[in-house]
């Protein structure tokens, strides 16, 4: 069986020009919620991205699935713990996108992460059986919420993975602007959160990874919102010359394996971009393309197998095709 590492969700294309004292730009880099992550922010206030890193470690502390002192860890596993309002907030919506989305994000697939070694890096393909009989314990229905309380059905574990780094981002952006930074850029692991414009006043220029090759297939031009990447290609293992990758479909604990590729969503919500992004990749192309015709709340970026690349009409004047990753381009109205 052969593993390998993930590679970048997004290409993060950043032609700054020099800048002047006021635009002094800040730069943390670290690593946490098992990813690498950064922080550009411009302006005298160096602090605030200090503080922006703390705010990440402190949810990182809190959500974390596999630290045994965790508020989710603790609730997991039946102890008592005084839920935070990040933690309760985030497991209930959660809960309310797992029924929006009509499971499509599924906060208690946690177990099945296990069987295929997704968390520990143990990969295996499970016995079709097992998968079955842990299928059993996958639904929001066996969450329940009273109050500032959180009871979960037996054998019944939540993951906040979905979106713990979006909200993160979005605590991140805020703490930045309290601290009077107008221009900054937060990359969560490939969930990026803008604050503004460039320190030039122009757009920042992201670009979507091409999930087959090592360039990308397209920019984004963004002021001031969120951008999350989701795909297959991201982190998978091979065996018997088969791929399985990362993204389970909570209806099957199988790898998703649909027309999709990746999934980019663009919105003003951090969190709700990092949600979307996998809901959506589960749903596969059609089914994703109604959801946003239904919200409208969101734009997106898909890339089927098919070599073609569909871009939601909100974002599309500001979406620039690679010409050279041969996809063709086709806006969804």
């Amino acid at each position: 069986m052969k593993r390998f590492f993930p590679i970048l969700l997004m290409i993060i294309c950043l032609c700054i020009t020099s800048c002047s004292n006021k635009d002094h730009k800040t730069t943390l880099s670290f690593y946490a919620m098992d990813t690498f992550m950064s922080i550009d922010a411009y302006g005298e206030n160096s602090q605030a991205a200090e503080q922006a890193k703390d705010r990440v470690l402190e949810l990182e502390d809190r959500l974390s699935v596999t630290d045994k002192n965790s508020e989710i860890f603790a609730i997991n596993n039946g102890l008592s713990v005084n839920i935070s309002p990040d933690t309760l907030n985030l497991i209930c919506y959660s809960l309310e996108m797992s029924e929006k989305t009509g499971g499509a994000l599924n906060p208690t697939i946690y177990p099945i992460l296990l069987e295929w070694g997704f968390t520990t890096g143990n990969y295996r393909v499970p016995d079709p059986q097992r998968l079955s009989e842990l299928l059993e314990n996958v639904g929001a229905d066996k969450v329940t919420v009273n109050g500032g309380s959180i009871s979960l059905a037996d054998g019944v574990m939540l993951d906040l993975g979905a979106v713990a780094k979006g909200y993160a981002s979005e605590e991140c952006a805020k703490i930045l602007r309290e601290s009077g930074v107008k221009s900054a850029l937060i990359n969560l692991g490939g969930n990026i959160r803008l604050v503004g414009n460039r320190p030039d006043g122009t757009p920042w220029n992201i670009g979507v990874a091409d999930p087959l090759g090592e360039g990308y297939v397209g920019i984004l031009s963004l002021t001031d919102c969120a951008a999350v990447t989701s795909g297959n290609y991201q982190r998978y293992f091979i065996e018997n010359d088969t791929v399985y990758g990362h993204i389970i479909d909570p209806a099957t604990g199988f790898p998703v394996d649909n027309d999709l590729l990746s999934v980019t969503v663009i919105a003003n919500d951090g969190t709700l971009c990092d949600a979307l992004s996998t809901a959506l990749f589960v749903m596969g192309c059609e089914k994703a393309e109604q959801y946003w015709r239904d919200n409208r709340d969101f734009e997106a970026v898909f890339v089927t197998k098919n070599n073609t690349v569909y871009v939601t009409s909100g974002i599309y004047q500001s979406f620039t095709l690679d010409e050279s990753s041969g996809s063709a381009l086709k806006i969804i109205e």
